[in-house]
């Protein structure tokens, strides 16, 4: 049983909040959708979360810490995986509806452990291997192909969830090695490089709403990454980290009031397949004694920003 009493229920109740924020930040993402270009967002919102930076930085770091690697090629390898979700992410939540493209991006723990078989030789027992598929099963109940159209963008959001899971498993390999400014400052850095040159190919000067929802977009973000931050710090990340499916009722309620998005009822059921199943891997890597990665992989292995 978890001891929710004091100061861990305190570090939940935070944690919730902070996902809270997440989720407000990605349905403001999926407002600009059809009104500016993927690269833009993406470059302006992160850029607002870069304010979250100076409340993250260890009080030793320093700033020139980011490019101070000693490991440079997984650290390049998980900025990389970083860019690429979030550019998976934007893109997934500006044409998706908000509940399905979290039930595709929570396929990230069941991702998890079927690449950490090839890349850090565990073994997968029958329980979490059940898990995985119920997991899918689950996917499988939310977009139901064959029954409804399959479009790039469930193949991307499931893509977010592929390079969530990379940015995990390299961060359980250099994790305890790397400094907490280098390991969310080059992802940062290297999301704003990426989205900021291709948006001038095609860039839209923002109107004045859109500047600020591109603003709530990034300031969502960064207090979610605080709050979480401080949740950490209050609670083991083993019990912050089931917090996390908590955005998928935020997903519901937010795609319900502002985008008239209502599942039906079987795909309620795959949302509470894919969670169960997620939920349980959690437990399980839990009792295993996993090692959980630092607290900003718990977004999807992106920096939050949203990205995480």
């Amino acid at each position: 049983m978890w001891d929710v009493s004091g100061i861990m229920l305190k570090g939940i109740l935070l944690a919730l909040l902070s996902f809270a924020m997440f989720s407000c930040g990605d349905a403001t993402i999926k407002a600009l959708g059809g009104r500016l270009p993927v690269f833009e967002i993406g470059f302006f919102s992160t850029a607002f979360s870069c304010l979250s930076l100076p409340f993250v930085r260890l009080p030793h770091e320093r700033w020139r810490d980011i490019f101070r690697m000693k490991r440079p090629r997984l650290v390049l390898l998980r900025g990389a995986a970083g860019v690429m979700s979030v550019f998976c992410s934007v893109f997934a939540f500006t044409r998706l509806p908000l509940a399905e493209v979290y039930s595709l991006i929570f396929l990230l723990p069941l991702l998890v452990t079927i690449l950490s078989i090839p890349i850090l030789g565990e073994t997968v027992g029958w329980r979490r291997g059940l898990a995985i598929v119920v997991g899918f099963m689950g996917v499988l109940l939310v977009v139901r192909p064959g029954f409804r159209e399959l479009v790039p963008a469930h193949l991307v959001a499931l893509a977010n969830a592929f390079c969530g899971a990379v940015s995990v498993l390299i961060l359980r390999i250099i994790g305890g090695t790397e400094k907490r400014i280098t390991l969310l400052g080059v992802v940062f850095a290297a999301t704003l490089l990426f989205n900021g040159a291709l948006m001038l190919f095609d860039f839209r000067t923002p109107a004045p709403g859109d500047v600020l929802l591109l603003a709530a977009s990034g300031l969502c973000g960064a207090a979610g990454n605080i709050l979480l931050i401080a949740a950490i710090q209050a609670a083991p990340a083993n019990r912050i980290a089931p917090v996390q499916y908590s955005q998928i009722v935020w997903a519901v309620i937010l795609g319900a009031i502002f985008f008239g998005e209502v599942p039906d009822a079987i795909a309620f059921g795959g949302i509470a397949l894919v969670t169960f199943a997620g939920l349980f891997t959690l437990v399980r890597e839990r009792e295993r004694g996993a090692r959980f990665p630092p607290v900003w992989t718990m977004v999807w292995g992106r920096p939050p920003r949203n990205g995480g």
